[in-house]
C-alpha cells in the first residue's frame, strides 16, 4: 500500500506501487530511478520541495480509492511530521467521506496487484478519481520533474471490472474511516473496504486480551464467540514496544468462523492482508492511561463505522473513576533501543514518532 502511496505523494516514479518486483519491467524502473535520482539532484528537487501537505492529501485520496492498508495512515502521519507539516486525522476523515472507493485488493476482493498492474495501475486510478472536481491537486510536482497531473495524463483503465469508474464505485466514500468516541477521544482506523456489510455497525460485550500472545491463546481455547468484541491492549507504539501487527489473532478469528459476527478492537496494528471489523491504531493506547485500557470483561463496545462513532456505553463519571485507579504496566523492555523508543513514542493518532 505504501508503495502505491509513493507514487501519489510524487516520490516515486509512475508503475513503482504495483510493478511485479520479479519482473522486466520492475528492473527497467531501477534504472530509470538511479538516472532520475541523478536528475533532481541537477534540479535541486528535493524531498520537502514534493512531500507538501497537498501531495499528502493526493496519498490520502488514493488510499481511499484502492481501500489500502490501515498502516498507511500511521506511516503518512509520520511522514508528515518528518516534513514539519501538521496533518491530523481529521483531515483524513474529510478526504475519506468525499471520495469513492473503485478498487479492492486481496483480501478484500479477488483482484490481486498484478491485476491492478495490468488494469492500468495507480495511474489510472488517479487519472478516474481527477475526473472529480477538486479531489486531486494534480499541479503537485513529483519526481520526474513534471506534476502529478501530467504523469497520469496518459492513463487509461484497462479493465474496469478490477479498477471501477467512479460512476460504479464500491462505495461513495473511501476504504478506510477514522472513528472516534470515548473509547478512542484520539481517534482510530479501520479498512472499511474490508468490513462485511452486517458488521458495519456492531455492539457487543468485551472480551479483554493484555496482549497479542495472550489473544492467540485466548481465541484458540475457545474463549471468544459470536457477537463478542475482542479487545487487544497494551500492543500500542509505547505499550508494546514498536507496535506489532495483529495478523494471527484476525487469522484465528476467520478460522475459527467468527470473521462475520466478532470485532477486533487494538492500540496496535493491522497487516494489509487483514480483513473482517478489525479496527485499530486506538489511541490514546492503553499503556497510558487511554480508555482503552479502562475497559472491563462485559462492557457493552457500540461501533458504527458509517457514522465514524466507536464508544464502550458506560459514564463519563465511570471512566473518570477507572482512570483515578489506573496503573500504568510494567515497561516490558528495560534496556536497548526499543526501551529507549518506548520512553519517547507518541500513540498512533501521530504516528508512533518520537518526541524528545
Amino acid at each position: 500500500s505504501m508503495n502505491c502511496l509513493c507514487e501519489a505523494i510524487g516520490i516515486a516514479l509512475p508503475g513503482n506501487g504495483t510493478i511485479l518486483a520479479i519482473s522486466k519491467e520492475r528492473d527497467k524502473l531501477y534504472k530509470e530511478a538511479g538516472k532520475q535520482i541523478i536528475q533532481l539532484i541537477k534540479k535541486d528537487i528535493k524531498p520537502l520541495d514534493i512531500i507538501t501537505p497537498k501531495s499528502i492529501d493526493n496519498a490520502f485520496v488514493l488510499d481511499m480509492a484502492m481501500g489500502g492498508s490501515t498502516n498507511t495512515v500511521l506511516h503518512s502521519l509520520a511522514i508528515a511530521n518528518e516534513a514539519e507539516i501538521k496533518y491530523d486525522l481529521e483531515r483524513i476523515n474529510k478526504i475519506s467521506g468525499k471520495c469513492p472507493n473503485i478498487c479492492k485488493v486481496s483480501p478484500s476482493s479477488n483482484w490481486h496487484v498484478e491485476d491492478v498492474n495490468k488494469a492500468g495501475g495507480v495511474s489510472a486510478i488517479l487519472k478516474e478519481i481527477s475526473r472529480m472536481k477538486g479531489m486531486l491537486n494534480t499541479d503537485c510536482i513529483t519526481v520526474t520533474g513534471k506534476t502529478l497531473g501530467q504523469n497520469i495524463a496518459k492513463a487509461k483503465i484497462k479493465n474496469y471490472e478490477c479498477i471501477h469508474k467512479i460512476e460504479n464505485a464500491y462505495s461513495k466514500t473511501g476504504g478506510l474511516a477514522i472513528l472516534k468516541g470515548n473509547l478512542a477521544p484520539n481517534g482510530c482506523v479501520v479498512k472499511s473496504a474490508g468490513v462485511t456489510p452486517k458488521m458495519l455497525k456492531h455492539t457487543g460485550p468485551a472480551v479483554i486480551f493484555e496482549s497479542q500472545e495472550e489473544a492467540c491463546d485466548g481465541i484458540l481455547a475457545g474463549k471468544v464467540k459470536a457477537g463478542d468484541v475482542v479487545i487487544i491492549r497494551n500492543e500500542g507504539p509505547k505499550g508494546g514496544p514498536g507496535m506489532q501487527e495483529m495478523l494471527s489473532p484476525t487469522s484465528y478469528i476467520m478460522g475459527a468462523g467468527l470473521g462475520e459476527s466478532v470485532a477486533l478492537i487494538t492500540d496496535g496494528r493491522f497487516s494489509g492482508g487483514t480483513r473482517g471489523a478489525c479496527i485499530g491504531h486506538v489511541s490514546p493506547e492503553a499503556s497510558v492511561g487511554g480508555p482503552i485500557g479502562l475497559i472491563k470483561k462485559g462492557d457493552i463496545i457500540e461501533i458504527d463505522i458509517p457514522a465514524k462513532k466507536i464508544s464502550v456505553k458506560i459514564s463519563n463519571a465511570e471512566l473518570a473513576k477507572r482512570k483515578k485507579k489506573f496503573v500504568a504496566p510494567k515497561p516490558k523492555v528495560t534496556k536497548g533501543s526499543l526501551a529507549k523508543y518506548a520512553a519517547m513514542a507518541t500513540s498512533a493518532d501521530t504516528g508512533g514518532i518520537l518526541k524528545w
